[in-house]
């Protein structure tokens, strides 16, 4: 820290009591000086040869025959003053960040020009000024703390603007040329410490980060913040991604912390609002310069703190354009005040609405900034197939994360699950996740909601794991159950004719296989608004007539290659042709197995199915297979 000595004489101001300054020497004092309850007790001569405004007053108190002065409107209060009479008197004052502005307003108020005496004190504070404190990086942040308790006398003499311009210019610079003196948050290196076991003794010039100066700006309070931030703006000089950190890390220290506590226990929350709006006015525009969680973040504060409507549509079309890199967690908004829901789905709907409607525009889209709306071109000219996955994978696992609410409507769960419904997914085992996990926490569900939840799954895109699981499930209507294996028969036969290029798969099983784009000829999948018997998948009687001639032709082709075998190495062929029988034939047993338990419904299930298969082992599933038996017919 810089700072300046001033005068060479013994400081021998003294005080009595807690209300009284005076001067100890052998002469005595001529005039009282009032600052609110403070009164010094001083001389006339060298005061009023440096200051036009005492000159004045106690002119004009001469007249009145008063010997007492008050100026309790003085800039900085009694210490500023105690600093301005020190410098008359000669005797040594110190000047450094913390009180040089302080002294400069009261220099100021005082009228202590170079027009009274030449080396006057305002010429002196401001070389002080202009040649060390806005010269440093850590004292032009001093400074610029201390201004708001001077205003408007700190706006009005420039000094505000002056740190400003500093410290942006400081944090603009190219980092190479940054040396760590620079900050003050900075922790020592272990080298500097003398704890580093692999020092050599040869000291290094350590790499300076390009977001070197965010930790020290959070120290500024919010108006302060904005102006200096948008100032580095416009410089043009920083990348977006380093504009945002800084915003991250200010959030972090003046936002987010407790925020939840805050705003429960009824804590004055205006200063998180104020800093909320600033950050959401300096937001860059720019792709990637900020993360979707932390805007998220934003978007939970903005609920949390009940910001305008504007803030919160400006956020979610924002989090639309980066959904793809968020997670879970971060889309479990608490709902709000007097709602019954633990979360806030109508907000997350929202999103993926929006989200949605990327892939039929034209990628432009619009953000409020200060009052004005901005079109920010190329934010995303197109959504990824890559995306449109991620972001599929997301919302089932946000659908298993909101399904454990027991206050969460089915509508709303149904209508979600809709809104992504179109997006590619190599399986539905998130979807049946998220079902299983409704059903396990709403036992009270009608059949007629069993079958419109089981209508967003569709049994042909699950997963070897998840049909073990499924067929298992006693949670899921029996027609779900049935028609997971009859698709798991087609499975198997798809993959022994892969393994058989001379097998020809029937007409009736070609038209059941998926396509490219995740669905097929005949999807199980309806619409979630019907509730008719299709809605669950249900194989008709035309597929199961397809099923059996299905069975019948797999059978004659494998009793075929059986006898076709007997002359080309029986060790190899008919081990495989085994292998392809008994993983066509294992559906058919769990399925004779689920119609024992179903003559049987009065015994109990030896076994628990209440984890889905994204948290069960696998190995324990199929070891449970054959001693699986079902007692409920939906």
């Amino acid at each position: 820290m810089k700072y300046m000595k001033l005068g060479s004489k013994t400081d021998v101001f003294q005080t009595e009591g807690s209300n009284i300054r005076f001067v100890a020497t052998e002469l005595a004092t001529d005039f009282v000086i009032s600052i609110g309850d403070i009164k010094f007790y001083l001389h006339k001569f060298p005061l009023l040869s440096k200051s036009a405004r005492l000159q004045r007053l106690v002119a004009s108190s001469n007249e009145e025959k008063n010997d007492e002065v008050d100026i309790s409107d003085i800039p900085g209060g009694p210490s500023a003053f105690e600093i301005c009479a020190k410098f008359c008197y000669g005797m040594v004052v110190t000047l450094n960040a913390y009180n040089v502005l302080a002294a400069r307003c009261a220099a100021e108020y005082l009228e202590m020009f170079e027009t009274i005496e030449k080396g006057n004190l305002i010429y002196k504070i401001d070389v002080f000024l202009t040649s060390s404190v806005f010269r440093t990086w850590k004292d032009s942040i001093i400074v610029l703390q201390s201004t708001k308790s001077l205003l408007p006398w700190s706006e009005n003499l420039k000094v505000i603007n002056h740190c400003i311009d500093s410290i942006a210019s400081k944090a603009s610079i190219d980092p190479s040329e940054v040396e760590w003196s620079y900050t003050y948050n900075r922790k020592k290196l272990p080298s500097e410490n003398g704890v580093d076991s692999h020092w050599n003794g040869v000291r290094k010039q350590p790499v300076v980060p390009i977001d070197w100066w965010v930790e020290d700006l959070c120290e500024l309070d919010v108006e302060l913040y904005k102006r200096v931030i948008m100032t580095i703006k416009a410089k043009g000089r920083t990348p977006a991604i380093v504009i945002g950190e800084a915003l991250r890390a200010y959030a972090y220290r003046r936002l987010l912390g407790s925020l939840e506590d805050a705003v429960s226990s009824g804590v004055d929350c205006s200063k998180r609002r104020a800093a909320l709006d600033a950050i959401l006015i300096l937001l860059p525009a720019e792709e990637g310069s900020v993360s979707c969680g932390f805007l998220l973040k934003l978007l939970k504060a903005a609920c949390l703190l009940q910001s305008g409507e504007s803030h919160r549509n400006n956020l979610i079309k924002r989090i639309s354009t980066h959904l793809d890199g968020a997670s879970v967690t971060d889309l479990l908004i608490p709902a709000n005040t007097g709602e019954h829901s633990v979360y806030n789905v109508d907000l997350v709907m929202a999103i993926v609405e929006e989200f949605m409607l990327q892939n039929s525009d034209n990628g432009k889209a619009n953000f409020q900034d200060d009052e004005e709306i901005v079109e920010v071109d190329n934010l995303r000219t197109s959504v990824s197939s890559t995306s449109k996955l991620a972001v599929a994978n997301l919302i089932d696992g946000y659908l298993a994360e909101i399904a454990k609410d027991p206050n969460l409507p089915l509508p709303k769960l149904i209508t979600l699950a809709g809104m992504v419904s179109s997006l590619p997914r190599p399986t539905h085992d998130g979807l049946y996740r998220a079902i299983d996990m409704y059903l396990k926490e709403h036992p009270s569900l009608s059949k007629s909601e069993k079958k419109k939840l089981c209508a967003l799954m569709d049994c042909k895109q699950l997963s070897q794991d998840a049909c073990m699981h499924a067929v298992q499930n006693e949670r899921l209507p029996l027609r779900v159950v049935v028609q997971v294996l009859f698709f798991e028969q087609i499975r198997a036969s798809v993959n022994s004719a892969r393994s058989d290029p001379s097998a020809e798969l029937p007409s009736v099983v070609r038209s059941l296989l998926p396509r490219e784009n995740g669905n097929s000829i005949g999807s199980s999948r309806s619409a979630a608004t019907t509730t008719t018997e299709e809605e669950c998948g249900v194989p008709t009687s035309s597929d199961v007539n397809s099923f059996r001639s299905m069975r019948l032709a797999n059978n004659s082709g494998s009793s075929e290659r059986s006898s076709g075998s007997s002359d080309i190495n029986k060790n190899g062929d008919d081990k495989s042709a085994a292998g392809k029988a008994k993983g066509m034939l294992m559906p058919k047993k769990i399925l004779s197995k689920l119609w024992s338990g179903k003559t049987n419904a009065g015994e109990n299930s030896s076994s628990d199915t209440s984890e889905s298969p994204g948290s069960v082992n696998p190995e324990e599933v199929k070891s449970m297979q054959s001693r699986i038996t079902r007692n409920s017919v939906s």
